[in-house]
């Protein structure tokens, strides 16, 4: 193949003519001057038998030692089975990815197919799924231990030690739940690239087995009836504060989760049909709990001193919220029961137990426990069930 057919001189002394015409300089390059007198060099070639053109620049300012240049990398590309126009694209289109991603970086957002990219879309996706605080809690943990490692890498480029540098940190902290929970979110954000055609496969799955297994810890609870017996007593000789004495009391009665206790609102309580009905965000359940004459003893005790404000049990501190969290457990260990005795949470254990050892129908428990069926038959059929009475 000829190649460098001309000098300079000739291309430089190129005049227009009545139609475009193409000064061959060799192995595919030409000139091809215009009617306008522009010089323009052209690589012209065949790949998998179709006819193509190439564009190196206006002459001279690509000059033609840098045309001869450009044309012998298209040459080595053709050689080893490559469409050198392909390349000329992808080399525009990662320039026009970079400068794209350098204006997300100064706009704060995450660069095009970053890990962090392709999260945050998975995370959009399945928002409507989800209440808005267990969606939130997901963001806030990719925010805080997955997108300061991996954020900013290619979602292809993700392997499973980057994976493991995420979670490494939290296992050695001994925060397993977390490190298993932050890496089966890694793992869905994986499922949702691969289903996109972002990625092939999920890194994160090889890593799973390499967290320990977290140790399920019961909530601490009194079980032993002559033990339970001691408890409503000490209860019921508790010298607090009349708030506390009342939620607290009120605690074994009803057997609900604390935090739905201290935030128990008057609004809620039906005197006359004996209930206290309320919507439990955990479950994401309208609840009925039947109100004993015990229960509805202390209700009406504590209704004159918090009965005009929102909550049956406000805080102390006047400031328009509930009690604090940490007010039975407080209150319990003022009694003498320690943390791993008995825990705010352990009235719920008591009278399961206490209860199945009783006979009573397991079904009806769980129910006033407010566990729901996961069974999605069973749990519409319990919902009818609800409306017939």
């Amino acid at each position: 193949m000829a190649l460098q057919l001309n000098k300079d001189t000739v291309y430089r002394a190129a005049k227009a003519r009545d139609k475009e015409y193409f000064i061959n300089d060799g192995g595919g390059l030409y000139l091809v001057v215009g009617k306008n007198g522009t010089k323009i060099w052209k690589f012209i070639f065949s790949f998998e038998g179709k006819r193509k053109k190439l564009s190196f620049g206006v002459y001279p300012d690509t000059t033609l030692e840098n045309a001869r240049r450009k044309a012998d990398e298209a040459r080595n590309s053709l050689a080893n089975g490559i469409d050198p126009s392909e390349i000329r694209k992808q080399a525009r289109a990662e320039i026009t990815q970079a400068v794209e991603n350098q204006n997300r970086v100064n706009a704060g957002l995450p660069i095009v197919n970053s890990f962090e990219d392709i999260a945050r879309q998975w995370m959009d996706s399945t928002s409507h799924t989800v209440r808005d605080v267990t969606n939130q809690k997901k963001v806030r943990r990719f925010e805080l231990y997955v997108f300061p490692e991996i954020g900013q890498k290619p979602i292809g480029e993700v392997k499973s030690p980057d994976i493991f540098a995420v979670v490494r940190p939290l296992i050695i902290k001994k925060q397993l739940e977390t490190a298993h929970r932050v890496r089966a979110d890694i793992s869905a954000a994986f499922a949702y690239a691969i289903a996109h055609g972002y990625t092939d496969y999920d890194p994160a799955q090889a890593v799973g087995a390499q967290i320990p297994a977290q140790k399920v810890k019961h909530n601490a609870a009194v079980t032993e009836p002559k033990q339970v017996g001691q408890l409503l007593r000490d209860i019921s000789n508790y010298q607090g504060t009349f708030v506390v004495q009342c939620a607290l009391r009120l605690s074994p009665y009803l057997f609900q989760r604390p935090g739905e206790i201290r935030q128990m609102e008057w609004k809620d309580i039906d005197f006359s049909a004996k209930e206290w009905r309320y919507f439990v965000t955990k479950t994401e359940t309208q609840h009925i709990v039947p109100l004993s004459r015990q229960a509805i003893e202390v209700l009406e005790a504590i209704k004159p001193l918090t009965g005009i404000g929102q909550y049956v049990f406000p805080s102390s501190r006047g400031d328009g919220r509930s009690m604090s969290d940490g007010t039975i457990r407080t209150a319990l260990k003022t009694l003498g029961y320690q943390r791993e005795e008995m825990s705010a949470h352990g009235f719920r254990t008591t009278a399961s137990t206490l209860l199945n050892e009783q006979g009573w129908s397991p079904d009806a428990i769980e129910r006033q426990l407010c566990h729901m069926p996961k069974d999605q038959v069973r749990a519409a059929y319990t919902r009818i069930n609800e409306l017939r009475l």
